[in-house]
């Protein structure tokens, strides 16, 4: 019982720590991507803003009954697939208006990012735990990181090419990535045995 609590003690401690460091990450990614018009950074920024109340509903699941744990992994899996739909939504809408989104920023914001999703990754592998929550925080950093990929390359190619239909493309990407996570997600959840 000791060994367990000291293990729920250090998921808590990775899931806090993870959590603010996707909170300052959406802040950050919501300020640059409305100021480089980047529908790709917005869709990040929402990304990392429901990965940080995934984490806190995480947080909230352990030590908890393992009904409860499947109940919070499948909330995480819903709105992912929420976040998902909305993207692909606002990728539509600035299809059809315009957009002129500013690569160097979304560059230089998707090396930070990429950065601070690789720490996060690295400590939830830490945990090597069998919880379908820790999974899907894994399931979360992990969708993060290659998005950062996708905005860096996307990045390069609008100031290369100065239009804006990179940005659009990784907003989708970014959409599905998210969407495949959410019903990865949901899989685990349904295989967990109470």
């Amino acid at each position: 019982m000791i060994a367990r609590n000291q293990n729920d003690r250090q998921q808590g401690r990775t899931l806090l720590t993870v959590l603010a460091l996707n909170a300052g990450l959406a802040v950050a990614l919501g300020i640059g991507g409305w100021s480089a018009d980047s529908s790709a950074l917005l869709a990040n920024a929402v990304d990392n803003a429901s990965d940080a109340a995934v984490y806190l509903i995480s947080f909230l699941a352990i030590g908890r009954a393992g009904s409860w744990k499947r109940g919070a992994a499948r909330f995480s899996g819903v709105m992912l697939l929420i976040f998902g739909a909305g993207v692909l939504l606002d990728a539509g809408r600035r299809f059809l208006v315009g957009t002129e989104p500013i690569g160097p920023t979304m560059m230089g914001l998707a090396i930070v990012a990429a950065i601070i999703n690789l720490i996060c990754l690295q400590l939830i592998r830490r945990q090597d735990s069998g919880d379908v929550n820790m999974k899907a925080a894994e399931t979360f950093s992990f969708n993060d990181f290659a998005s950062n990929g996708g905005i860096l390359v996307a990045g390069g190619l609008v100031l290369w090419l100065d239009q804006a239909w990179p940005d659009l493309v990784v907003g989708v990407l970014v959409a599905a990535i998210a969407v495949k996570g959410g019903v990865d997600i949901l899989r685990d959840a349904a295989r967990t045995k109470v």
